[in-house]
């Protein structure tokens, strides 16, 4: 995935379905400069990660 695409589903009111390794995730918030997204599993909320955007993968 890209950053303008990770911004677009973060800003987005429907759900949008992304992975990272496999888990489906929830994107919490993009940071632009550093090509980096904060993110959480669907089933843990609590457990944010920093990863690069590049890990995400979109399910169409």
């Amino acid at each position: 995935m890209n950053k303008e695409r990770a911004e677009q589903i973060s800003s987005s009111p429907e759900m949008v379905d992304v992975t990272y390794n496999g888990n489906s995730v929830y994107i919490e918030k993009v940071h632009p400069t550093k090509e980096t997204v904060s993110i959480h599993l669907l089933n843990q909320p609590q457990n944010t990660q920093e990863v690069h955007v590049t890990q995400l993968v979109e399910i169409k």
